[in-house]
């Protein structure tokens, strides 16, 4: 099922670059981990939808989905894996913006108030992108069960899920890649 160090392979190979960059946070950092290299490649895709399976909570959400773009093809990875599996999870998107016409909705997909949810995201900084996800989740009426990350940069994200009370898990850290902060 899901092979952990082929993952590695690929982001260390695909996603990992150094250099000077400036984060979504607004932090500078001196490496960048671009994620949709690995999440919309069909390999990657495969092994993040099993490991973000293996990583959700024994009480399975009803549904899994982040903020658009970037949890996008994540979560189209884990309901595809999910019904391969046969454990189906629906999936759900967050829109940054309401959507313009129809119902004006921040929230896309088969999902209802009441269900159980877990946010998605690919790179955890400071966690600003999934907290604006969770926010806009719960004004919707779901219930957020957890957040799944594919690598925390250990830069404060996790600490604030988890002072939320929010279980929180990755497939990676920013260490099992050989990166310390200084």
């Amino acid at each position: 099922m899901y092979d952990r160090e082929q993952l590695h392979r690929l982001i260390r190979e695909k996603a990992l670059r150094f250099g000077q960059f400036t984060l979504a946070s607004g932090r500078t950092s001196t490496f960048y981990l671009d994620c949709k290299q690995v999440t919309l490649d069909p390999e990657g895709a495969r092994l993040i939808g099993e490991g973000f399976l293996d990583l959700l909570s024994e009480s399975r959400p009803d549904a899994i989905g982040g903020l658009a773009i970037g949890a996008d093809p994540i979560t189209a990875a884990v309901v595809t894996m999910s019904a391969v599996r046969k454990t189906p999870i629906r999936g759900f998107m967050v829109r940054k913006e309401p959507k313009g016409h129809g119902t004006g909705q921040f929230i896309e997909g088969p999902v209802f108030p009441g269900d159980r949810v877990a946010i998605v995201e690919d790179v955890i900084t400071t966690g600003g992108s999934a907290l604006k996800a969770i926010e806009r989740a719960e004004a919707y009426g779901l219930k957020v069960v957890q957040v799944l990350g594919i690598i925390d940069r250990l830069e404060g994200g996790s600490e604030e899920f988890r002072r939320r009370g929010l279980p929180f898990a990755t497939l990676f850290t920013i260490r099992d890649f050989g990166i310390e902060l200084v």
